[in-house]
């Protein structure tokens, strides 16, 4: 068996008989970026780039580095000795959580880097636009080293084998995939746009319900609908608390103790990872207020606005962190308040009594004082019948665009795949075979 077949056999996949498989090491050169003494001195007003990790999100989705936070004079360049790297240099994070960001640039000028960054430098046998999209079909999570701090060395990258056809072949396939990833790009804009306006217009049925506009359509701007009045939160709720500010002792079974950390993104409570604490904790901390059906969590530090309605029996306990509002039900409906408690007017509520010290907070005394626009009980389930049937096509939709960014992404994939296989300009001809 030939070396080529042998090395196809690695990868698991074969490759058109006129490419070769290189190792990455003995093909290009692998570089780490270095962080000389004196850097934070320099003025910044040179024209040379020298990149950070940080720097990497300066260019959004951009493939090239082109911006920097440091810039030094050719001065300073000789005075640290700095290293300097060529333009199509492909870079990458080498040191810890970066790394999983799985973030790839390509220098767009000779220019220099830190040393959590890591370069590859092509060979005059591999294009760098090539190079730079071979690595983005690469996930450098997988070849990492270290568990407490992730790090990519050049042993974890030099024995990787690079599929390389001929420099015309090269610049036809990465002529393709810039066509084909220009239209998935294009696509992907218009459904984040799409996610976007469905933010907004959420927002929109929100304030309109608790102007009366979805049930009053002659409301006119500022006022509130016939029968209808200001009131605040604590005065159509039983109670408004939170728990004594003392940490229970975490057990490994119990009763669950949550915070912010187990709420999800669609508003709900994973119990999954939730602190446990024990009967006689629990008991004490539950004589101030307990949350029970029908209740809305409220955080107040944070991630303030990520409120929960409770709807489901379970005896558990919710930090300090956040207050329990306890709607009165013979005045208002559960739904009513919790979707109230999402809309804009109580954002502006927040936005009024926040305090800003080392993390903004609302406090239980200002949460009672939010104004509430109050109608009659058959109005409020008017409001909340109309609300949700509005909100759950806006979910079905925003569902669909979820699904379709992460076939976006498999499809991003998918072209890079058959790139790197052949198959994205299969009727290509190898100019030396006759």
């Amino acid at each position: 068996m030939s070396e080529n077949n042998n090395t196809c056999a690695e990868q698991g996949r074969s490759i058109p008989n006129h490419w070769q498989w290189l190792k990455l090491g003995e093909t290009c050169e692998i570089v780490s970026g270095n962080t000389p003494k004196g850097l934070e001195n320099i003025s910044n007003q040179g024209f040379f780039q020298f990149y950070k990790v940080s720097d990497m999100n300066l260019v959004g989705n951009e493939i090239n580095m082109n911006v920097s936070n440091l810039k030094l004079t050719t001065d300073e360049i000789k005075k640290l000795k700095i290293k300097i790297f060529p333009k199509g240099t492909v870079i990458f994070p080498k040191r810890g959580g970066a790394i999983l960001t799985n973030k790839k640039r390509l220098l767009s000028q000779n220019a220099s880097f830190d040393l959590n960054l890591m370069g590859i430098i092509p060979s005059n046998k591999v294009s760098s636009s090539f190079l730079y999209y071979w690595f983005q079909k690469l996930d450098l999570s997988k070849i990492y080293d270290g568990s407490n701090v992730p790090q990519i060395n050049n042993k974890n990258v030099a024995p990787l084998s690079l599929p390389v056809p001929p420099l015309p072949e090269q610049q036809l396939i990465v002529s393709r995939i810039e066509e084909l990833l220009s239209d998935l790009e294009n696509g992907k804009q218009q459904l984040l746009t799409a996610q976007q306006q469905l933010k907004v217009y959420r927002q929109s049925l929100l304030k309109w319900a608790f102007e009366g506009k979805l049930t009053n359509k002659d409301v006119k701007d500022g006022e509130l609908p016939k029968g209808w009045k200001w009131v605040t939160l604590g005065d159509v709720c039983k109670k408004i608390g939170d728990i004594d500010h003392k940490m229970p002792k975490q057990l490994s079974t119990g009763y669950p103790y949550v915070s912010t950390k187990d709420f999800t993104d669609n508003l709900k409570i994973s119990f999954d990872n939730a602190k446990y604490i024990s009967e006689e904790d629990y008991l004490n901390l539950a004589r101030k207020i307990r949350p029970e059906r029908g209740d809305i969590i409220f955080p107040r530090y944070g991630t303030i606005g990520k409120n929960i309605l409770v709807d489901f029996d379970k005896e558990f306990l919710v930090s300090y962190s956040c207050a329990v509002v306890k709607p009165n039900q013979n005045l208002v409906l559960s739904k009513y308040v919790y979707l109230y408690t999402l809309s804009p007017k109580i954002t502006e509520e927040i936005r009024k009594y926040t305090v800003e010290t080392t993390q903004a907070n609302v406090g239980i005394a200002s949460i009672k004082s939010f104004v509430f626009p109050f109608p009659p009980l058959s109005e409020q389930q008017l409001i909340v019948d109309e609300l949700e049937s509005k909100l759950t096509v806006c979910d079905k939709i925003e569902e669909t665009i979820s699904q379709s960014l992460l076939q976006a992404e498999s499809l991003r994939q998918s072209i890079l795949k058959k790139a790197f296989s052949g198959e994205l300009v299969k009727n290509h001809v190898n100019p030396k075979i006759k």
